[in-house]
């Protein structure tokens, strides 16, 4: 019987490994098809043809010839790739008696003999390499009736959404275009949540270089990750939109209409919004949606220019969750092509309105030696802006060699902010120092004007160029503000009152001019010759009025008023050497500026004057390994002039327990910067890897000194230069992303850090923060059963200062976030999301949790599924958001009011008519 058993296990140990052993080889050569030559180490990929995960990889030998062995029976996806030529693909299957399958030569065309076109056999692929480009083809990707353009980026390799709506590409943030064109300002929510993904042909995802590498073909290093969503033909004549109204519990509303028509050449675009549940002003740039972003242009040391947005604090950020809003929005939008497509205007406007009540606790702790002070502070405040801006770019091309854009744009804001504080600060033992009651509000009206003139010119010998590039800016504001303050201190044993009116009038008229030669010295190497010249020209007037014995505001307080002028004049030059092989480039020089100012006191007379001059080296190397793999290097060093403030500031009581006084002594800074970086990507295997990472030191830093009274608290602070100590920062990510079983999965890491230094009491403070996380993302799509994405991101960060050792903020925390929807049968559906942040308790603060969870339930109706009824709950777990973050001298943590639990049920109708089609749905 044993006999038996064990020759019946042998007959099958040895059938199991006969069919083990069944594999099959693939043979092949790869040639150039024209000049009949054998192409050698050629990569040659076996897929996965289902979700394109990479099986066998061998490269040609040096006659070109192949051969993958060990494959199992089944189809696979054969993928030849060889710089300068299209890639090849074929499908084949594997299978029979017949265990070798043979490819035959594989002749590759080059890029040019086929315009660039990838060669496809077989199968159609959803992605396409074109060059520098991936092109995704929308037609390859499931997608439901009146999905948008945000639906269909979730299903793309190596595109990433989060929770609030912002997409990246390989780490870095993309700019949207539509068929070339800026849509809305360039506001990726109106593209993504708004344009109907059946409407879209291709998407193409690319490194947009400046206008100037554009047209000059000398590399700057400026790139701008981009996605250019084009439509398809027969969507480009027709009308789309929607509207979505919707009525919650507790009062809570909230609405939206979209209408777009496009025809030919043209785009017109409508919209508007109402709400008070922060929904019309949540997300990644809303805050240009809703016209509350101005731009102010900023002359740099070096003569060149940036816009900047700025303002209140309702600029910085959108809703977020914090406080009550009440949102109005509205805009149009127009962009056409005429004068056979060598002219083009785009113009929009936008109206907001917003209004946000605040309720806040804030905690926080200043670490001095030996010692520290902890201040509790409740703030009530409420903030409205009103805002219209209006904008238009022309641009004429009217040759291959000639191009010449302008661009204005003009803002009005009116906006109306109180805000009352009550503070108390008690020392180490819990001992008060003092207890403040600080009340401020003020009206203020805003107009900015700014316009920009571009012209390029081509000469005849090939890189010979010139560029010239002026902007011109006006702000101006009016401000009338109320301050008053009562601060009792026990040591004093009486209450100190300050009770003030504060009108202010503060204009700036920035011009900038910049000049830029180009001129081929070699083949390879080119020089940028560059001139600027900036000036500005401001005025600030600052009045401050007491109460009389009448009760009125009349009584001039001279000691916290000034009427100052400033004018800064900047002349820059530079040159930068530009060289360019076939796989790279290399470019490195300086720029020099020479920058003076006067501040003149209008009541005294005294003039302030500075001179400096700055010097700003830069070098950078950057290597395409092939047209999917690259590294870069480079250094850049830069002085920083001590500003206006720094050096005598204006005398401010807004704040009596903080003062700040001028160091004239102060020099100028200078940093120097690493950056390096590589990234490589397998597109048709949707693998990608990155790892970026940079370092800075400061040479004769910038710090800030700051005295704090131990009996009462008040603080005195000034800026002055510390020639011994060297501050530094760095930071190091890496992030994988692969498609496992189906699912897009991607890791990461990153560490980032930072050595700072100040004074406190006179005693130097060595403040090192070190920050460790990791991460982990998934994504995956059924079409018509569900899908899911989410990330988590569990992180320590090391925190310690020399002042007061023993208070250390170390802490652990946690981010998770992540959403998804169940498609049920009668056109049900159940979608959810959740967004969780954890800080862990440190000395002196508890910790920090933070839930948010939102569940829907949808029904949508017709044969397009273009009405939908929803049901939303939001804030499910009823929580306020808070949150802490460290600083030189100590912590800070903010506990905020929110909008607590409701339900708002919502319609929502999508209608579409294109060409001549009468229906309204696709």
């Amino acid at each position: 019987m044993k006999i038996t058993i064990t020759a019946l296990l042998a007959l099958c140990l040895c059938t199991i490994t006969s069919m083990a052993q069944t594999t099959y080889t693939i043979k092949g050569s790869v040639g150039d098809s024209v000049m009949k030559i054998k192409l050698h180490n050629a990569p040659i990929s076996v897929l996965n043809p289902k979700d394109s995960i990479l099986k066998k990889y061998t490269r040609s030998a040096a006659d070109g010839s192949f051969t993958i062995t060990g494959l199992p029976a089944g189809k696979y996806l054969i993928l030849v790739t060889y710089p300068e030529c299209a890639d090849y693909v074929e499908t084949i299957s594997l299978d029979g008696a017949n265990t070798t399958h043979s490819m035959g030569n594989i002749n590759m065309e080059l890029k040019s003999r086929l315009l660039n076109e990838v060669i496809i056999k077989g199968a159609t692929l959803g992605v396409k390499i074109n060059g520098d480009t991936t092109e995704y083809n929308a037609k390859s990707f499931k997608i439901q009736p009146n999905d948008k353009v945000e639906d269909l980026l979730r299903q793309f390799p190596g595109i990433q959404i989060d929770k609030d709506g912002k997409v990246t590409v390989q780490g870095e943030t993309a700019k949207f275009l539509v068929d070339g064109e800026q849509f809305f300002g360039d506001d990726p929510l109106l593209v993504t949540k708004n344009i109907r993904a059946d409407m879209v042909d291709k998407v193409q995802v690319y490194d947009k270089k400046s206008d100037q590498a554009t047209f000059t073909g000398v590399d700057d290093g400026v790139k701008q990750k981009t996605i250019n969503i084009k439509l398809k033909e027969d969507k480009k004549n027709g009308m789309f939109g929607k509207v979505d109204v919707g009525k919650g519990t507790d009062g809570y509303y909230e609405g939206q209409a979209l209408f777009n028509k496009f025809k030919g050449k043209y785009k017109v675009s409508v919209y508007g919004t109402a709400s008070n549940d922060g929904k019309n002003n949540l997300g990644y740039a809303d805050n240009d949606r809703l016209g509350t972003t101005s731009l102010t242009t900023v002359v740099l040391d070096d003569g060149n220019s940036y816009q900047t947005s700025g303002g209140d604090a309702l600029d910085q950020s959108s809703y977020n969750r914090v406080g009550f809003p009440s949102a109005r929005t509205g805009g149009a939008h127009y962009d056409t092509k005429f004068n056979d497509d060598k002219s083009t205007i785009n113009t929009n406007y936008r109206i907001g309105s917003l209004s946000l009540n605040t309720t806040q606790n804030t905690l926080s702790q200043v670490n001095l030696p030996g010692s520290s002070q902890t201040t509790n502070r409740d703030q009530d405040s409420y903030a409205h802006t009103f805002r219209q801006k209006a904008d238009l770019t022309y641009q004429n091309i009217p040759n291959t060699n000639t191009n010449f854009k302008f661009g204005v744009d003009g803002m009005l804001k009116n906006t109306e902010n109180r805000s009352n504080n009550f503070s108390t600060t008690r020392d180490s033992t819990g001992a008060l120092l003092n207890r403040t009651t600080l009340n401020n509000s003020s009206t203020a009206q805003q107009k900015t004007l700014n316009a920009t003139l571009l012209y390029n010119k081509k000469f005849a010998k090939v890189g010979r160029t010139i560029s010239w590039n002026v902007s011109e800016s006006y702000n101006s504001t009016h401000t009338d503000g109320y301050v008053y303050s009562d601060i009792f201190t026990p040591v004093n044993a009486k209450d100190t009152v300050t009770d003030q009116y504060k009108p202010t009038n503060v204009s700036s008229s920035v011009l900038n001019s910049n000049l830029v030669y180009t001129e081929p010295l070699t083949k390879k190497w080119t020089v940028a010759l560059n001139y600027g010249l900036g000036l500005n020209n401001s005025l600030s007037d600052k009045e401050s009025f007491n109460k009389s014995l009448a009760g009125k505001y009349d009584a001039f307080d001279a000691t916290y008023s000034n009427n100052f002028k400033f004018n800064q004049l900047t002349n820059q030059g530079g040159a930068i050497f530009n060289y360019k092989y076939a796989d790279g480039v290399v470019n490195f020089g300086t720029k020099a500026s020479a920058v003076g100012y006067d501040q003149i006191n209008q009541y005294t007379g005294v003039v302030f004057k500075r001179s400096f001059i700055n010097w700003s080296p830069q070098a950078r190397f950057q290597h395409s390994f092939s047209p999917s793999s690259r590294y870069s290097f480079s250094y850049s060093g830069n002085n920083t002039q001590p500003t206006v403030d720094q050096l005598q500031p204006i005398r401010d009581n807004s704040n009596p327990l903080s003062i700040t006084i001028g160091n004239a002594n102060l020099s100028p800074q200078f940093r120097h910067s690493f950056n390096t970086s590589f990234s490589s990507s397998q597109r048709i295997t949707a693998q990608y890897f990155s790892i970026y990472g940079n370092y800075s030191f400061i040479e004769n830093a910038i710090v800030s000194s700051i005295n704090i009274d131990p009996a009462t608290g008040k603080s005195v602070s000034q800026y002055v230069n510390i020639g011994n100590k060297t501050p530094t920062n760095y930071s190091l990510s890496t992030d994988y992303e692969r498609k496992i079983l189906g699912v897009t999965t991607e890791l990461g890491a990153s560490t980032n850090g930072s050595t700072m230094f100040s004074y406190s009491n006179n005693v130097l403070n060595t403040t090192t923060n070190r920050n460790y996380s990791v991460s982990l993302y998934v994504n995956k799509y059924i079409e018509k059963k569900y899908s899911i994405y989410a990330e988590i991101r569990p992180n320590y960060s090391f925190n310690t200062q020399t002042l007061l050792p023993s208070n250390n903020y170390n802490s652990a925390g946690l981010t998770v976030y992540g959403g998804g929807a169940i498609y049920l049968p009668g056109k049900f559906q159940i979608s959810s999301s959740i967004d969780y942040t954890y800080q862990a308790a440190v000395k002196s603060a508890p910790a920090v949790y933070y839930k948010m969870w939102n569940a829907s339930l949808i029904k949508t109706f017709f044969k397009g599924d273009n009405l939908k009824f929803s049901l939303t709950g939001n804030n499910l777990l009823n929580q306020n958001q808070n949150i802490r973050t460290v600083n030189a001298s100590g912590f800070t943590q903010n506990t905020y009011n929110s909008i607590m639990r409701y339900f708002i049920f919502n319609i929502t109708w999508d209608f579409s008519k294109f060409g001549t089609t009468a229906a309204t749905t696709n």
